[in-house]
C-alpha cells in the first residue's frame, strides 16, 4: 500500500518541482485557497496558539497573522517539493548565508559545530549549507517517515548536495563516532519540537508559556566540546531567504548549565515576535502546558 500511494503521488510532485517559479507560486496560491478557506487545515490549532502567546493582540490582528502564516506555509511546502529538482545555482541564489566566515573561525579552533534552528521561515532549504562555501561535512538530524518510500524521497532531497542525514535514534552514537574519527562536522538540528512525554523532562518558558524542551543539543555540545550557533533565517521576499549564524557559544563547557538552551530559545522567540507569520503555528508546541510538572523534572526558568 505504501508503494502504491507513493507512485500515485510522486509523478505529481515531480511535475510541480520543475515548473517555472511564476507558475510554481501560482500553484501555491491555489493550494492556499483550498487549505485555508475550504479545508481549514488545523485552523483552530493555529488560532489557539496565536491567542495563547499573543494575548495582547485583538481578533483582527490574530486573523491577519494567521492568514499570512498560511500563505507562507503553502509556499514553504511547495518549496520543499521544488527541492526535488532545484539546481545548486538556483538554490544558492534563493537561500543566502550572509556570514559563512563564522565557520572558518571555528575551524581554526578545531571545532565541530551544532547549528540550532526552529520551525521558522525556510528550514527545508538549509540544504544549501553544504554548497555555501562552508568547509565542513554537514549532517542533518531528521525523524523517519512511516512510509519508507516517502522516507527515501526525503533523504534523497535533503542529501542532494552531499549532506548526510542522521535519524534521531542514531544521534547519540553516530555523532560521537564522527567526532572521535577527527572529522569536523556541522550538525543541523531543529530543536523546538515538543517531547512526546512531558514527565521527567526539562521545562522552559517559551513565548510566555512553560513547555518541555529537548536538551539533546546542549548535552551533545558539552559532551563532545562542539561550538553552537543559531541559524537566524529571514524571508526577504517570496522564495528568497537570508541566513545569519549567531553565536550561542564557542566553548560549551564554560557556559552555565542550561544556558545554551536558554540562548537558543531567546533567539527563536525574538524572531517570532518580530515576524510571527513565519513560524510553524500548526505545530502543537504548547500541548503539554496544562500538564503537572513531575517532581523529577527540571525547571530551567
Amino acid at each position: 500500500m505504501h508503494r502504491i500511494v507513493f507512485w500515485l503521488v510522486y509523478p505529481l510532485l515531480w511535475i510541480i518541482s520543475i515548473l517555472p517559479f511564476p507558475v510554481f507560486y501560482f500553484i501555491s496560491d491555489i493550494v492556499f485557497i483550498f487549505v485555508y478557506y475550504l479545508i481549514g487545515y488545523r485552523k483552530k490549532t493555529v488560532t489557539d496558539n496565536l491567542q495563547l502567546v499573543f494575548p495582547e493582540k485583538n481578533l483582527k490582528e490574530i486573523a491577519k497573522i494567521r492568514k499570512n502564516f498560511y500563505h507562507h506555509m503553502c509556499d514553504m511546502f511547495l518549496e520543499m517539493i521544488k527541492s526535488i529538482s532545484i539546481s545548486e545555482a538556483e538554490l544558492k541564489k534563493r537561500f543566502i548565508f550572509k556570514n559563512p566566515e563564522k565557520f572558518k573561525e571555528l575551524k581554526k579552533l578545531n571545532k565541530g559545530i551544532i547549528v540550532m534552528c526552529g520551525h521558522y521561515a525556510s528550514y527545508e532549504w538549509m540544504i544549501a549549507l553544504q554548497v555555501s562555501g562552508v568547509d565542513y561535512q554537514t549532517y542533518g538530524i531528521y525523524k523517519k517517515i512511516k512510509n519508507p518510500y516517502f522516507d527515501n524521497l526525503v533523504k534523497k532531497i535533503r542529501s542532494r548536495f552531499k549532506s548526510e542525514l542522521i535519524p534521531t535514534f542514531e544521534v547519540s552514537h553516530k555523532i560521537p563516532k564522527i567526532v572521535k574519527s577527527g572529522e569536523l562536522g556541522v550538525y543541523a538540528m531543529i530543536a523546538d519540537q515538543s517531547p512526546k512525554r512531558a514527565t521527567k523532562a526539562h521545562w522552559i518558558h517559551f513565548m510566555g508559556e512553560r513547555v518541555p524542551v529537548f536538551m539533546g543539543s546542549e548535552f551533545l555540545a558539552r559532551r563532545l566540546d562542539l561550538a553552537v550557533v543559531y541559524l537566524h533565517v529571514e524571508k526577504v521576499k517570496r522564495g528568497h531567504y537570508e541566513a545569519t549564524f549567531k553565536t550561542i557559544t564557542d566553548f560549551p563547557n564554560e557556559e552555565p548549565e542550561f544556558n545554551i538552551t536558554q540562548k537558543y530559545i531567546s533567539f527563536l522567540e525574538q524572531q517570532i515576535k518580530n515576524d510571527p507569520q513565519y513560524y510553524l503555528w500548526t505545530h502543537k508546541r504548547w500541548k503539554h502546558k496544562k500538564k503537572p510538572i513531575d517532581s523529577k523534572s527540571i525547571v530551567i526558568n
